[in-house]
């Protein structure tokens, strides 16, 4: 069909447009193009020309600056000091042996630190610079540079080096960094690529390690020009990286290092909390160990000796290590028994010694026996036989019930490694991890803190502040990242009766402050510091019948491994409580004798605030106490007892 004039022309208009858009469309493209090879060509020549010259732009990480450490006063705890090494960048090098026998007539390397080099060198990334020797002096650095066209691919720099100025006082809380490991890299499923340059460090245990990601922060890059040789001979860029974050601890240095020094030689814990938000105003474990012997690599001389020692210097006593709580449970079976309403206060039970339960004898601790007690008076006294009798009554899923609510076989979550969950048993615990079935026997036992029952003395300690108020205290050690305040939980009230909670504080005001209670040569005499406790004595072997008919062998008869091990509880003031304590001195003996007086004097330094006035001590225990003080300054040091070095 033959079109007519107008509609010619329509469409030649339209084809018109559309060669117009495509022709704009394909001048704006090759003008795009002819200004991106400008860019390339003439902008950007000298950086391309560079490039092509044998890759002779380096892309280098720069590590970041760990974040520091402070107590709750803000005393340096964790810190990063300047220190000179020298690192070597292997496609930098050449003849690696070469440059590493040279460098080695410069500078004194070690044979063992020399061959670490090496295996590390050859099995890192070409382009990665690795630290041949850390520590290095200025005259040695000086040296190197002077000799620098011989040396190629080594560069002296200064990096930090973590220190920890408060040496093993804090070895259990902030714990170390070391080198990282494949196995550190295997853990991560992304791992970050500032952790792959050789000789990096990061957290190894306790706070340094659980706190790894806001202590670390993030790496920086640089891009540096190299010659011919491989030496650097300009930066060309530079992005900073950002530092890891600041992390205040809950813990007071002063009374840590007290606590630190009172322990002495024993194999011990002692955890102080704050009955008022749960703050870790201490947590020590002794012996302890200097976590600045890890840094850069600890030797054999000075690690196996830590390894092989009985009293176990790298335990975390405080929260990894479980123990038979022994009498400092009491007043969870008594609890158990009184919210189930199955005793009276006031209701008595017969004590001969012993009690016969499916034909067994179970024997309290006094041989004799303590006549007719009620509540108040087993406590004081520590009866054995009273709490037997409950447990008859109330049986093991109650108290076992009742130790969770007070917070025992509970995981406290904390930023120290290994927290241990204890045990608070039940019948089906036993079925399924013992394949035997529960028996009476085991809750009679359990009643006292014996057999199954499992407790750390931070889980003592946080049970002790909730018997004290009556609220759900919960343990905190991270008291402000960056200076942010971190939020601790809120105490809810437990949900056990007040008057119960009110009898089991009177009873242990007893067992410190009654002439006949267990603790009472650890009273403290001053009324504003007036103490309530319980002491413990956890046995760690069975006593046969024919040893109890010729008469026990005593503790300090016996080989240190099977002596008892000695516990205390307390909080103080007893009308207003501010502290928490639990110590445990392993295998001490009896608890009045090895834990009650620890537990008196760290309570008196917290409370203090620093040394106790000696009228806070009977009379006849003041000048013991007197050289005692004297002593423990001189083995503390001088800023931790001044609160100097403060940030």
């Amino acid at each position: 069909m033959r079109r007519n004039r107008a509609e010619n022309d329509a469409s030649h208009t339209r084809l018109t447009r559309r060669a117009a858009l495509l022709g704009g469309a394909q001048l704006l493209f090759m003008g795009g193009l002819a200004a991106r090879m400008r860019y390339l060509q003439v902008d950007q020549a000298d950086q391309f020309r560079l490039l092509a010259e044998e890759n002779r732009i380096n892309i280098r990480l720069i590590p970041p600056a760990r974040g520091e450490i402070f107590d709750r006063n803000g005393m340096r705890l964790a810190e990063n000091v300047p220190s000179y090494r020298i690192v070597m960048v292997r496609e930098d090098a050449g003849d690696v042996d070469m440059v590493m026998e040279r460098l080695a007539q410069l500078i004194e390397i070690d044979l063992e630190t020399y061959e670490d080099a090496l295996v590390e060198i050859k099995r890192s990334a070409p382009f990665l610079p690795v630290t041949i020797v850390e520590g290095v002096s200025w005259d040695e650095v000086s040296r190197v540079s002077v000799n620098a066209p011989a040396l190629p691919g080594i560069t002296p720099e200064v990096g930090l080096t973590r220190v920890y100025p408060r040496g093993s006082d804090f070895a259990h809380v902030v714990g170390r960094v070391g080198r990282v490991s494949q196995k550190d890299l295997d853990a991560r499923e992304n791992p970050d690529q500032v952790l792959r340059i050789p000789r990096f460090n990061i957290g190894k245990i306790n706070v340094e390690a659980r706190q790894e990601d806001l202590l670390r922060g993030h790496a920086g890059t640089k891009q540096v020009e190299v010659n011919a040789t491989g030496r650097v001979m300009r930066e060309l860029a530079r992005r900073e990286g950002e530092s890891g974050a600041d992390l205040q601890l809950t813990i007071d240095a002063k009374l840590q290092g007290y606590v630190q020094a009172r322990l002495g030689n024993e194999s011990a814990a002692v955890v102080i909390i704050d009955c008022e938000n749960g703050d870790l105003a201490a947590l020590a474990s002794a012996p302890s160990y200097d976590p600045n012997l890890f840094i850069g690599g600890i030797s054999s001389a000075d690690y196996n000796p830590l390894l092989s020692s009985k009293y176990r210097p790298l335990v975390n006593k405080t929260v990894q290590g479980t123990y038979p709580p022994g009498s400092t449970f009491k007043m969870i079976t008594a609890m158990a028994a009184l919210e189930d309403g199955l005793i009276s206060p006031d209701e008595t039970a017969y004590c001969p010694g012993h009690l016969e339960v499916a034909g067994r004898r179970f024997h309290c601790w006094k041989r004799a026996g303590h006549g007719w007690v009620d509540l108040a008076n087993s406590l004081k006294q520590s009866c054995d036989v009273y709490y037997y009798d409950l447990a008859l009554k109330v049986g093991i899923e109650k108290i076992s019930a009742m130790a969770r609510r007070f917070g025992l076989g509970v995981k406290h979550e904390l930023a120290v490694s290994s927290v241990a969950a204890g045990l608070t048993p039940t019948k089906a615990w036993k079925l399924q991890s013992r394949n035997a079935e529960w028996v009476i026997g085991d809750t009679v036992n359990a009643s006292i803190g014996q057999g199954f029952m499992l407790a750390s003395p931070l889980q003592l300690a946080v049970m002790t502040s909730r018997i004290a108020t009556g609220r759900q205290i919960t343990p905190r050690l991270i008291k402000s990242v960056d200076g942010v305040e971190q939020p601790g939980d809120e105490s809810a009230p437990l949900g056990v009766n007040e008057n119960n909670l009110r009898r089991m504080r009177n009873a242990m005001y007893q067992v410190v402050n009654d002439r006949r209670g267990t603790a009472y040569r650890s009273r403290i005499i001053a009324d504003e510091y007036r103490m309530a406790g319980k002491t413990g004595t956890s046995q760690v072997r069975n006593i046969t019948a024919a040893e109890r008919a010729r008469g026990v062998t005593r503790n300090r008869d016996l080989p240190w491994e099977r002596r008892d091990h000695a516990l205390f509880v307390s909080f103080a003031p007893y009308d207003n409580p501010k502290y928490a304590v639990a110590v445990l001195v392993e295998h001490g003996g009896g608890g009045s004798v090895a834990a009650a007086p620890i537990a008196r004097d760290v309570m008196l330094q917290a409370l203090a605030g620093g040394e106790p006035p000696l009228e806070a001590y009977p009379t006849g225990d003041r000048s013991r106490i007197k050289i005692q003080q004297r002593e423990l300054r001189d083995v503390q040091p001088q800023a931790a007892i001044d609160g100097q070095d403060q940030a």
